[in-house]
């Protein structure tokens, strides 16, 4: 694929958006309990990624890491909505009881994930960059190693790691 940079904004957000289609799909049908629908997934990481115009784009690898920085905030945006309302409901006081359902749970379950994933960038970086690129934006290890211009040995190292990292983190290990 040519240097993205040298396009004009339009082709850049026509790759943009076949790849969030692409992956909207992806996270769709690896995790069919998500909190938002493929096609709410794929517009709300489409309108975060619209200031992309402004951006230096280096490579269709860069363009991947953005795309899984937008599905992230998209995916945290949601299960935060979700977990207001839920809490909402719970402390209504007319007196009406909600139980939270499997969605609720797995919302704020990506919520703490969330919080792991950010004290681990405040450890390790490189190693969170790698969960974002390899969870949030279904990239293989190769497509992480150019994303993030590393070796495969040192993602899957890192990939490693950092999954250990994040289940003694959220009380798994």
């Amino acid at each position: 694929m040519p240097d993205p940079v040298s396009r004009s904004p339009d082709v850049i957000f026509g790759l943009a958006y076949g790849e969030l289609r692409r992956l909207a799909h992806a996270v769709r049908y690896n995790r069919p309990d998500a909190t938002l629908s493929t096609t709410d997934l794929l517009h709300e990481a489409w309108f975060k990624l619209q200031p992309l115009s402004q951006l230096q784009v280096a490579d269709e690898a860069h363009l991947k890491r953005l795309i899984a920085r937008a599905m992230r905030q998209v995916l945290i945006d949601g299960a935060r909505r979700r977990t207001v309302r839920v809490r909402h409901h719970l402390e209504n006081p007319e007196g009406t009881t909600v139980e939270p359902d499997r969605e609720d749970h797995m919302a704020a379950a990506l919520l703490d994930l969330d919080r792991a994933l950010e004290d681990l960038a405040a450890v390790d970086e490189r190693r969170a960059a790698v969960v974002e690129c390899r969870f949030f934006g279904d990239m293989d290890v190769e497509e992480t190693a150019k994303a993030l211009g590393l070796s495969t040995a040192t993602v899957k190292r890192d990939w490693r790691l950092a999954r250990a990292w994040l289940a003694q983190a959220l009380g798994e290990a």
